[in-house]
């Protein structure tokens, strides 16, 4: 697959550090006690949400668990909306009461961050079954972390696909660690990929397909594999995708991260999403520098202006609080 053009590259840089400037923030305004409850950054991790999401069309659907951030902001919600809820305000995408793991647009089939690890796996396979029985051209894209396929959501909700031939991506984002547990230490199989064996070759050889496992800190690789994902899912059912990737902080703002060590850490970043791409992209366009540099300027006033809006944006009222529980 050819590269996109490059418009749409920049566009991607812009999706990564708007995410990272996003995510910084987010840490500081948490410490200074803005944003409450529980904090997951997805730094680190940047590559594989804007790539994936990129791959997907504007009919296409989003589910993803608690580090729903980068997601939401790469499927195209609206920083300050998403800002003013990480605030908890009513100019929030979600009224202020859902906060940082319960972020979802409607309009843009982005249907969120769920709490519970795993637990919005079956919702994508009942959204996948919604666009299999209304007949529409619909792929639901279902992130989830490494911890999340050990538990029993996953394979409930991988087998139901694989039995009804769901359109769906099952795309799982190995970044190393569940909470505090490695992967080699958690999981039986520990090329996670290798779990959709389980649910290939049904009847007349239908079934999950096992797809590939994607370098999560190349975003164009992450692209390409997920392109190529949706395809497969669009007209022959279920795929399960690995990305491996890494998350720079704890796993969440609580973390005191003494399972891993800082040499291990600073690996990573030295290979960072974001460092590589920008790399990638002096490499490949000339005097491109300069303008990279202003993407970076660009992100921060953005940053500010969202930090700005929220902080003057009003909190919910009582009268909130009890409204969208019943259909009026």
């Amino acid at each position: 697959m050819a590269l996109p053009k490059k418009d749409i590259l920049l566009e991607w840089y812009r999706q990564m550090v708007l995410i990272r400037r996003f995510e910084e923030r987010c840490a500081e305004l948490y410490q200074r006690g803005l944003i409450g409850g529980f904090l997951h950054l997805y730094i680190g991790q940047e590559a594989t949400g804007v790539g994936a999401v990129a791959a997907l069309g504007e009919q296409d659907h989003v589910i993803t668990a608690y580090r729903d951030h980068g997601l939401a902001l790469a499927r195209g919600l609206d920083v300050n909306a998403v800002m003013a809820e990480m605030l908890g305000r009513r100019t929030g995408v979600s009224g202020g009461k859902g906060g940082s793991m319960h972020l979802a647009d409607r309009d843009l089939h982005m249907w969120g961050g769920y709490g519970i690890v795993g637990g919005h796996l079956p919702l994508a396979a009942g959204i996948a079954l919604k666009i299999q029985y209304m007949e529409e051209d619909g792929v639901v894209l279902a992130f989830m972390g490494d911890g999340a396929t050990n538990i029993g959501y996953f394979h409930e909700a991988l087998n139901l696909s694989a039995v009804w031939e769901l359109p769906v991506v099952w795309l799982i984002e190995n970044n190393q660690y569940g909470m505090g547990t490695s992967v080699e230490r958690a999981s039986g199989a520990t090329e996670l990929v290798q779990k959709a064996m389980a649910y290939c070759c049904g009847p007349n050889g239908r079934g999950m397909k096992k797809g590939p496992r994607l370098d999560g800190m190349d975003v164009a690789e992450v692209y390409e594999g997920i392109s190529e994902a949706v395809e497969h899912a669009r007209k022959h059912g279920p795929i399960l995708v690995e990305s491996l990737t890494y998350r720079l902080e704890g796993h969440s703002m609580g973390d005191p991260q003494r399972y891993r060590t800082k040499e291990e850490v600073e690996s990573f970043v030295e290979n960072g999403p974001i460092g590589r791409f920008r790399s990638f992209l002096c490499d490949k366009y000339k005097d491109i520098e300069s303008t990279l540099d202003k993407i970076d300027d660009d992100m921060l006033k953005t940053i500010d202006d969202a930090v700005e809006f929220a902080e003057n944006s009003e909190v919910p009222t009582e009268e909130d609080l009890i409204s969208h529980v019943y259909v009026e």
